[in-house]
């Protein structure tokens, strides 16, 4: 038995010397120490043994599988370090090449844009406020003085998840969960992505964002609303910009108005760009509705509010005059490279 182990391990050793490749080195521990190997082989042959010998023998068998195993791991450092070698040759580094350019990102225009706006308010004194877009049924359309058969609601139709859990169609929600805490006064600004049954064309989309704002506290009035939003309209579209309310509805204020800015394009004179009326339509906004403010716990007889939304694409498409709404979101690098 011990001429055969020796045998082996000799045999074994020969073929070593003349491996090249990792491939070969596997297949040579495959022969030797594999299932079916020359080793495993012996081991099987042990029932042959007598009894009071097989523990030599065994002791014979292990001494051999160790010197293999031990020269097999020999064999493979040296054609690791053989194979980085030749690596390290062939792959010379010319240093005199022009370096690959880094590709940097940058922010998405709909994020230029929020940041301005956050900006501007956070400079006011806002806080800004977040809030879930899964969201209840009351707090986007009940808290909001939007009952199941007002006809507000089918104009906001949304994305149902089940029962009355849907996609919010208005960051007012937020608002509305915000005041139910009563810790007034309350100066927050809600960013956030909101959702609308809308066929998307180039003014349209089911997925979207709004930037809503409110405030509430002691003696607020509609010259407050007015005043703060022909400052934001400056700081957005130029120092010169001039604004318009029209009378509007809106279920959650009153009395309520839709917010027009002469046109920083054309000075007001009318152009293409604001269809020859000089005035582009910006926003809605109005007083917190009394009973908006007693739904969520807070007395109209002491407080009062205002309350503005505006689409943060409609800003960036009017600051940045792109004319349709699928660009931003169609991931178009020569589009993006350009903010």
């Amino acid at each position: 038995m011990k001429e055969r182990l020796e045998a082996i391990r000799n045999a074994c050793f020969a073929k070593l010397e003349q491996v090249e490749s990792m491939d070969l080195l596997q297949e040579i521990r495959v022969e030797f120490l594999g299932k079916k190997g020359a080793l495993t082989e012996v081991l099987k042959s042990m029932k042959d043994v007598a009894p009071e010998d097989r523990p030599k023998v065994g002791a014979l068998v292990n001494d051999a599988r160790a010197a293999i195993e031990a020269k097999l791991d020999e064999v493979k450092e040296a054609l690791a370090a053989k194979q980085q070698e030749a690596k390290l040759a062939n792959e010379t580094i010319d240093v005199t090449l022009p370096a690959k350019r880094m590709t940097e990102g940058h922010r998405h225009v709909n994020n230029i844009a929020l940041a301005e706006v956050e900006r501007f308010f956070v400079g006011m004194g806002y806080e800004i406020v977040d809030g879930p877009e899964v969201e209840e049924d009351y707090y986007n359309f009940e808290a909001l003085n939007i009952p199941a058969n007002h006809p507000a609601k089918d104009e906001q139709d949304t994305f149902y998840v089940g029962g009355d859990i849907l996609l919010r169609t208005q960051t007012s929600s937020v608002q509305a969960r915000i005041m139910e805490k009563g810790k007034l006064p309350l100066r927050i600004l809600s960013p956030g992505r909101v959702y609308r049954a809308d066929e998307v064309d180039a003014t349209h989309s089911p997925c979207f964002h709004q930037v809503e704002g409110l405030v509430v506290d002691d003696n607020i009035t509609f010259a407050d609303l007015k005043g703060t939003l022909a400052e934001f309209a400056k700081e957005m579209f130029g120092a010169e910009t001039k604004v318009k309310f029209r009378p509007h509805h809106f279920p959650f204020t009153e009395p309520s108005a839709e917010m027009d800015v002469s046109c920083f394009k054309c000075g007001g004179k009318g152009c293409r760009f604001c269809k020859g009326s000089g005035w582009i339509e910006i926003l809605g906004c109005g007083m917190v509705h009394p009973r908006v403010l007693t739904m969520s716990g807070i007395d109209p007889e002491k407080y009062t509010g205002f309350a503005f939304g505006v689409g943060l694409e409609r800003i960036a498409l009017l600051k940045y005059e792109i004319d349709d709404l699928r660009l931003l979101y169609e991931n178009d690098l020569r589009f993006l490279k350009q903010f």
